[in-house]
């Protein structure tokens, strides 16, 4: 058993990737002798040299392309992208091949491949490293998205990605990567893709949420518990495909949610899961959903970054209004 931050799993996930699977290689900006900006890829160079931990230029429609190529020859290529902000020349090889490839060849291909990005606010960081925008990669038919909240879920659900024959965007929350540490053995055990986990049982309300907004949302059901309101956590962690009957088993339990990310409201993927709540268990709610997130805007760093992030007070209050709503 060991000790892990975030990163750290991430990087213990892809040592034992790489040390059990040759086809396994790295590449992205910075990640062979520096290790990347976070050293999520530390020592990793050292350990398996400059043909599987490969440093790129800085031209990220290059790595999703030679990562596309790679994996369409059998390779299991993991690219890494600096930030979020950078990702969108990404996007083309994403969506006009990586997510395609299976259907284009008929089944005779497919697209193994993991794009790795830090993602989220709550760092201070400058302009264009802030973004959340895993709602934009959910709505690309034939990719996985998938979120970690916690250092075990980081290390499990990146070797899964790794282990899958599809292409997954994995969406890492940096202001998680050394938030906390966790210990769990390095086993290399995968966790399941598509699956939602219940944190906490309730019977209340259910929070619903991801990645770094699980640490506000638990909170507030601590405060919530402090007042007589049980509310049951959702961790949704693989948004796209969504586990919609662990979301909708919960409703049936509590009749009441709120939804909580940290990206902008609209087309959000908080109004998916609305609309999965009301296509499966309408009649299971005593109350409107409501979405605690961030606003329509660039996120206004620095000095209202800490406004625009949903706070614990926010999720306190959303839970509040709609238990008390009947």
């Amino acid at each position: 058993m060991s000790e892990f931050t975030l990163v750290g799993a991430i990087n213990a996930a892809l040592r034992y990737a790489m040390a059990h699977d040759p086809r396994v290689v790295v590449f992205g900006e910075d990640v062979g002798p520096l290790g990347g900006v976070f050293r999520a890829t530390d020592g990793l160079y050292q350990a398996f040299g400059a043909q599987r931990v490969i440093n790129m230029p800085l031209a990220e429609a290059l790595i999703a392309g030679v990562a596309v190529g790679l994996a369409a020859q059998g390779m299991r290529p993991v690219a890494e992208i600096q930030f979020m902000g950078f990702i969108y020349p990404a996007i083309d090889q994403l969506i006009n091949h990586a997510a395609r490839m299976r259907i284009r060849t008929r089944g005779r291909l497919s697209c193994p491949m993991v794009l790795r990005a830090p993602y989220g606010g709550g760092v201070h960081a400058p302009e264009h490293h802030s973004e959340s925008m895993e709602a934009m990669f959910a709505h690309i038919p034939g990719l996985r998205v998938v979120v970690p909240s916690s250092p075990r879920r980081a290390y499990g659900l990146l070797l899964a990605a790794i282990e899958d024959p599809d292409p997954v965007v994995f969406l890492e929350p940096k202001r998680l990567y050394r938030a906390a540490k966790e210990v769990f053995e390095d086993d290399g055990a995968p966790l399941p893709l598509d699956r939602c986990e219940v944190v906490r049982s309730g019977t209340d309300v259910s929070l619903i949420t991801w990645g770094a907004m699980m640490r506000e949302t638990q909170q507030a059901a601590d405060t919530l518990a402090a007042e007589g309101i049980t509310a049951e956590v959702i961790d949704v962690a693989t948004l796209k495909p969504l586990d919609a009957a662990t979301i909708q088993g919960s409703l049936e339990k509590t009749g009441r949610a709120v939804i909580v990310h940290e990206a902008p409201l609209t087309a959000g993927f908080g109004a998916e899961i609305v609309a999965t709540i009301a296509g499966g268990a309408l009649y299971s709610l005593r109350a409107p959903v409501l979405r605690v997130t961030g606003f329509d805007t660039v996120m206004p760093l620095p000095r209202l970054e800490t406004h625009y992030m949903p706070s614990v007070h926010r999720i306190v209050e959303a839970a509040r209004t709609t238990v008390c709503s009947e």
